[in-house]
């Protein structure tokens, strides 16, 4: 009995005040002729609160280090239901600027940036060179050819529109989304969606894995890579944390992808 009271302070202490300060990095390969030779970051529900700040600079710093090309986001900068229990949007936008990938930084935004005034939330990212996109999408050139980059609106707290978003994706698409649930109802395919939100389920326990996800899914895409037939779907377990502060065999993480 002492011991098992001694592995269960020993996890809490670990689950509460370490593991969700941790910051990997996880990487996939992928094959795209079109892509080939290029490096993206892809990352997700910052949820940085007031006293975060040098972990932001921590992260930044990580990104950097990565020599992306091109960096992509699924939203949740902002941490919590009030402004308070954030950093300020700008002082986020400010840090997160110091990334300079050659093709762009492109995001969504996250249900708790809309429940956090969405609209200025945005308009301060794209100030700071970050190009947020709302069921729309962009053309950037890689290798001399058209790629589209599309994000969809968040599930939850907007409309999320696949068709228009991907009106124009006619090439290599890469879609955004907040939630990784809209994929599932796009039937174009399209060669990679990322997505966040369900941040693994912030608690995994051994050969069970996440407890509960916020997800029409259940747990089945908690995290990972999915191939569901011609598409890839990659979801991260994100950055930070949300209801709890607790982290547990789910580190935070950046994705690296390197398209070969």
């Amino acid at each position: 009995m002492k011991i098992f009271l001694l592995l269960c302070i020993l996890s809490l202490i670990w689950g509460f005040f370490i593991e969700p300060k941790f910051l990997l990095v996880k990487k996939y390969k992928l094959s795209n002729n079109d892509l080939k030779g290029c490096r993206a970051v892809f990352v997700s529900d910052f949820h940085i609160s007031p006293a975060q700040k040098s972990r932001l600079k921590r992260i930044v710093k990580l990104i950097n280090e990565q020599q992306p090309d091109i960096v992509f986001s699924a939203g949740d900068f902002v941490k919590g239901y009030k402004q308070s229990k954030t950093l300020p949007i700008e002082d986020i936008a400010s840090e997160l600027a110091q990334i300079k990938p050659k093709y762009g930084f492109f995001t969504v935004l996250g249900n708790h940036d809309w429940w956090q005034d969405g609209a200025h939330i945005r308009d301060v990212l794209t100030a700071n060179n970050i190009t947020v996109l709302e069921n729309s999408s962009q053309k950037i050139k890689i290798n001399n050819k058209n790629i589209t980059v599309a994000g969809i609106e968040d599930i939850q707290t907007r409309i999320p529109d696949p068709e228009k978003a991907l009106r124009h994706a006619e090439n290599t698409t890469i879609l955004l989304s907040h939630s990784p649930d809209p994929f599932f109802d796009i039937d174009k395919n399209i060669f990679l969606t990322l997505a966040g939100h369900n941040h693994g389920g912030q608690v995994q326990l051994p050969f069970y894995g996440a407890l509960i996800v916020p997800s029409a899914s259940g747990t089945k895409y908690a995290n990972g890579l999915f191939k569901i037939k011609e598409n890839t779907l990659i979801v991260t377990r994100g950055l930070g944390t949300s209801i709890m502060n607790v982290r547990f065999c789910c580190p935070p993480e950046i994705i690296v992808i390197d398209f070969l």
